[in-house]
């Protein structure tokens, strides 16, 4: 048997993989993260499949269920939200899975920050502004981070900041980036991005304590920091399609 790593994305169920929905569709065991990932999305699952939220459950517990579909030669559809390499939790999983010999595959799925982006209606990167995106989180008391991947060293780049599990820390995070990005700089907070009480929050590191407060958002949402969210700025075409900057499938420089 097999257990499949499944990248759900960020919480609409069309934008699920095909590849992801071919696969909850043909296991017999599906263990998906409720709290995380809708029930919508693994209604696929087949007929008579055992299917369980692990919302609630240890990492024994799952294990344990992984364990039983084993012994009888099922596989198992293990649902993650958005892209399991990231903040999945799967690390763990795999450790105990190639200790007991168990086969597992990883199936992508879209990440949480992209579908922001796109329900922004914006791109993250724009030339000369920003050209690089930051993929973390802040500390909490379960899981520090490590000592050099603060805040303020990921800040001093100019980079877009995508920041996960901190709108509880959004004092924090202003006091870390302002120096840097000046408490004008456009902030996005993501609720729920891809659910039907998706929830798009704008405002500046000044003021989105106070925004995200009113709309008493405590949870579930993404941070995307930086001056590559400004609406309206002006900036250069990027080289991709300028006639004058030749490339390997355009190699000729075009001219009037």
């Amino acid at each position: 048997m097999t257990v499949y790593f499944i990248g759900a994305g960020p919480g609409d169920p069309e934008l699920l993989t095909k590849k992801a929905e071919r696969v909850i569709g043909e296991c017999p065991v599906c263990l998906y993260a409720g709290s995380l990932v809708p029930p919508e999305v693994v209604v696929c699952a087949p007929k008579g499949a055992r299917v369980l939220d692990t919302a609630a459950m240890t990492l024994d517990e799952t294990h344990a269920e992984i364990m039983a579909a084993h012994s009888r030669g099922l596989d198992v559809a293990r649902v993650h939200s958005g892209d399991p390499s990231l903040y999945g939790a799967i690390a763990e999983q795999i450790r105990r899975l190639r200790a007991d010999g168990i086969d597992y595959q990883i199936i992508p799925g879209v990440p949480a920050y992209a579908a922001a982006a796109a329900a922004l209606g914006q791109e993250l990167t724009i030339p000369e502004i920003a050209q690089s995106i930051v993929l973390t989180r802040v500390s909490m008391k379960s899981t520090a981070m490590p000592e050099r991947e603060t805040l303020d060293n990921f800040a001093r780049t100019g980079a877009t900041l995508a920041i996960h599990l901190g709108v509880r820390n959004l004092r924090e995070i202003e006091r870390q980036l302002s120096p840097h990005y000046g408490p004008d700089c456009p902030v996005v907070v993501a609720y729920r991005v891809g659910w039907p009480d998706q929830l798009l929050i704008r405002g500046t590191l000044a003021d989105i304590h106070a925004r995200v407060r009113a709309e008493k958002i405590t949870r579930t949402a993404l941070i995307l920091v930086g001056p590559a969210l400004r609406e309206g700025q002006a900036f250069r075409d990027s080289a991709l399609y300028n006639p004058a900057i030749p490339h390997v499938l355009r190699p000729r420089v075009a001219t009037k």
